[in-house]
């Protein structure tokens, strides 16, 4: 019985976990970035943004107060006493171990006191709260560094947020690459669109010699590497004297994106109803009001389809924005690129990559929860009769 057309497999459960387990693995990247794009600096370097919900162990660097505002006098000595947590900003905390130099951070445990010589001393406890103590002379200048290793609950902020939106450093940059990007992507996602609809119509219902070789070319196309092309192809732009700029852009993401939008489009199209074009042929409709009445309304499916692809590709595009369009005044640089030259040399500043992730994705996101519907229908294009 189990092999009765219409029947459901007795391994139906099987695929469904499958398929619960590559969305649940394709979603934790994505998941980790949004976790730690609301944690602070330190929690981050702290520990993994699965810990985000428990307490942390890690290192934070702070200073007592300045003494020349806040000593008070104790007979022949002066002190200064306060809380290092409140100080800093930090709630909750508790520390564990501390010290006074950067190679000894785990000198002491909370409620110690630290010999700082000549007379000089500090006291730190667990909950942050410090008395240090000295003459005239050592009582002045900037506040004692104590190095502590402290549990801190779990914290999350919109700082991260507020500097990449509203900072000017930031959020001029921000928005310059983002209406770069939108500059990148429209043309980009509609040019390749409107040049492969015209040769996928030709490709399913037109005769002509050497059309079978075509579309044996175009499948050969889709598995050229897009690196083996930048060199030559940029090399030829300069030849041509379009270089570095929008143009030389649009037409690189139209050459690689055009081998995929003939191919989907094709399939598309060649399962359509003939009689639909034959019954418009006797009634004198050409090749072109057939493909602008008929053909495009009737391919909408598979042109949503492939402009999803072609948007999210472009848009999160950083290899031939580099090649093609980066020049030195930074002028045109992308999303992608900004977000590279945000983290810095030194690839710190993981709040920010997270933060400036999120930022770059509201566009996709949009797009595609406004057009997912046609994907399936498109993607699916040519599989049955």
């Amino acid at each position: 019985m189990d092999n009765i057309a219409g029947s459901k497999s007795s391994l139906t459960w099987a695929v469904h976990i499958s398929v619960i387990a590559l969305v649940v693995l394709w979603l934790l990247p994505t998941l980790g970035l949004f976790v730690s794009s609301f944690r602070t600096v330190e929690q981050i370097s702290a520990s993994g943004w699965w810990k985000a919900m428990v307490a942390s162990e890690q290192n934070i660097t702070m200073r007592a107060a300045d003494p020349d505002d806040f000593r008070v006098a104790q007979g022949d000595l002066f002190v200064v006493d306060g809380n290092l947590f409140e100080e800093a900003g930090i709630s909750g905390a508790d520390i564990s171990v501390w010290g006074t130099s950067s190679r000894s951070i785990s000198a002491y445990t909370a409620g110690d006191t630290a010999d700082l010589g000549d007379g000089e001393t500090i006291t730190v406890q667990a909950d942050g709260s410090y008395v240090w103590s000295g003459n005239d002379e050592q009582m002045s200048g900037r506040g004692q560094r104590v190095f502590v290793t402290a549990t801190t609950p779990p914290e999350f902020t919109l700082d991260n947020y507020r500097n990449m939106l509203f900072d000017p450093s930031n959020s001029e940059g921000m928005a310059k690459a983002f209406f770069n990007t939108l500059t990148v992507t429209i043309p980009a996602t509609i040019i390749p669109i409107l040049v492969a609809a015209f040769a996928a119509y030709a490709l399913a219902w037109m005769e002509f010699p050497g059309r079978a070789l075509l579309i044996a070319a175009i499948v050969g196309l889709l598995v050229v590497p897009l690196q083996l092309a930048l060199i030559p192809l940029l090399k030829l732009h300069n030849d041509i004297g379009i270089g570095k700029g929008y143009l030389g852009v649009w037409l690189a993401h139209t050459g690689f994106g055009m081998p995929l939008a003939i191919y989907l489009l094709r399939n598309y199209m060649v399962g359509l109803p003939r009689d639909i074009i034959e019954n418009a042929k006797v009634d004198g409709a050409t090749d072109f009001q057939i493909f602008t009445k008929i053909i495009l309304p009737l391919s909408f499916p598979a042109l949503a389809s492939f402009a999803i692809f072609q948007f999210l590709w472009t848009w999160n595009d950083l290899l031939v924005a580099k090649v093609f369009l980066i020049d030195a005044t930074g002028q045109t640089t992308v999303m992608t690129n900004h977000i590279v030259e945000l983290l810095g040399t030194r690839g710190g500043n993981w709040e920010i990559l997270a933060t400036a992730a999120f930022v770059s994705i509201a566009v996709p996101l949009l797009v595609f929860f406004a057009m997912q519907r046609y994907l399936v229908r498109g993607l699916l294009a040519g599989s049955v009769k």
